[in-house]
């Protein structure tokens, strides 16, 4: 029997006690945005900690923070020639609300047709049970072929605004050779998935002021400009009729897509009816020219995230209200630099603003797109996932950003493995959220076969 099949088979019969380790974790209500759970999330890393140091870590190690702990943990190999695996993830949760909307208690799993009900139960305290499940079972049946190390933060789900700071200070102790951030996610339970892009972000914010008191829309409408109507006048300049972004110089930076990325992209068999089901949408809309698959990943955006203007509460109240807003987000590719786009949407909004009120705008957030074509371990990922499914490996530009693999590209000097074995109907960050759990298993006979595809 090979090392590998040694490995599948001490998972398999041990499946049932490791899958319950799993929904231990997934028990302790970890939300990090809720001070009411302060102490859940000290519970959650030191539980984390304790399976490590039982699986023979020689280094496990909770750093406080100003908010929740950072968990480090790493384990080497007898071979000095070994390569170094980092390996990230979090233990923090969203929260639950709303609450009558679950089926069951969202921290007391329950599984029903192949699925485990409760939060976090995919998002993401499954992928990092996967990872260390995966790594158990290497560690039981035979000699670890890289040195590993684990990063687990408790503040992804309100921002990681502890962890860019760590990461810069602790290079050395994070140095590695390759980098699995299991937080992506697969295209449908028979595509194992490989994100090797994503979305970059400029955030900002639209505020147009008029009146210095919400006023009286009978005495003084038709003599002040009414700021909601204004806003939404500028709102609707800002996309052409196709639906491209009107902003000059939005597209100058953006180069042409290669034929090899468009086939790369096209494994991706994301369908209209697909987005129409899983959105309810009862149309596809987009920019023309392009295919759902390259509208997701591949070209930028401009939403509006969120208005606020006057009175927005039951009933009636005539006023021209004193001020409108509204929270802008562009998705960005390749090339674009946010900054930039920033300042090409505020001088746009601007010169299109009229002077009959007082318009500015300010950057919330920005990041850089990310591409990791070239990451790191990737063929051996790869080569794992189709092994297990026995098809080939789906290749995706995500449409969203995991701001860290960014911060370690530029802190460590390494490109990212995105992966994961949730599925995008989870309902991850909802109600009901869940982790179809033969997926799950597939996933950590994948990560047995990473680990172990580096001892040849």
């Amino acid at each position: 029997m090979s090392t590998v099949e040694q490995a599948i088979k001490y998972f398999n019969d041990n499946q049932k006690q490791m899958t319950e380790t799993y929904l231990d974790l997934v028990r302790i209500p970890s939300v990090s945005t809720d001070p009411g759970h302060h102490d859940d999330m000290l519970t959650a890393a030191q539980f984390l900690s304790r399976y490590l140091e039982k699986l023979g870590f020689e280094r496990v190690e909770i750093f406080p923070t100003d908010m929740h702990p950072i968990l480090f943990a790493e384990k080497k190999s007898t071979n000095p020639d070994a390569k170094t695996l980092l390996v990230y993830g979090h233990y923090d949760v969203q929260p639950v609300d709303p609450l009558d909307e679950w089926k069951s208690d969202p921290f007391q799993p329950e599984v029903r047709d192949d699925y485990v009900y409760a939060r976090g139960a995919s998002d993401m305290k499954g992928q990092v049970m996967a990872s260390i499940l995966a790594l158990e079972s290497v560690l039981q049946t035979g000699d670890l072929p890289i040195n590993v190390k684990f990063l687990l933060e408790g503040e992804e789900e309100i921002g990681s605004p502890s962890l860019d700071g760590f990461i810069e200070s602790n290079t050395d102790l994070l140095s590695c050779d390759m980098i699995l951030n299991p937080d992506a996610g697969m295209v449908g339970k028979d595509q194992p998935t490989l994100v090797y892009g994503l979305r970059g972000m400029s955030y900002f914010e639209v505020r147009v002021d008029g009146p210095k008191a919400d006023l009286h829309s009978g005495l003084w409408g038709g003599n002040v400009a009414n700021p909601a109507n204004v806003l939404s006048q500028i709102i609707a300049k800002l996309h052409n009729p196709d639906g491209t972004v009107a902003i000059p110089g939005f597209y100058d930076r953006i180069p042409a897509l290669s034929e090899e990325d468009k086939l790369r992209i096209s494994t991706n068999k994301l369908s209209e009816e697909t987005i129409m089901e899983m959105t309810g949408s009862p149309a596809v809309f987009g920019e023309t020219g392009y295919t759902p698959v390259e509208r997701q990943g591949v070209r930028p955006t401009l939403d509006v995230n969120g208005m606020y203007a006057g009175f927005i509460g039951e009933g009636a109240k005539t006023i021209i209200p004193a001020y409108a807003k509204a929270k802008i987000s562009c998705r960005l590719v390749p090339n674009q630099d946010p900054i930039e786009i920033f300042n090409l949407a505020k001088d746009f909004i601007l010169s299109i603003a009229p002077d009959t009120v007082r318009t500015k705008i300010f950057l919330h957030s920005a990041g850089p797109a990310y591409l990791a074509d070239d990451a790191p371990g990737a063929q051996n990922l790869v080569e794992a996932m189709s092994a297990v499914w026995q098809t080939p490996v789906t290749y995706k530009r995500e449409g969203g950003s995991i701001p860290v693999a960014t911060v370690m590209q530029r802190e460590l000097g390494v490109k990212s493995l995105l992966t994961g074995f949730g599925l995008p109907d989870d309902g991850i960050h909802a109600p009901n959220e869940r982790m179809h759990m033969p997926t799950w298993l597939k996933g950590i006979e994948t990560l047995i076969r990473f680990y172990l595809s580096f001892g040849g």
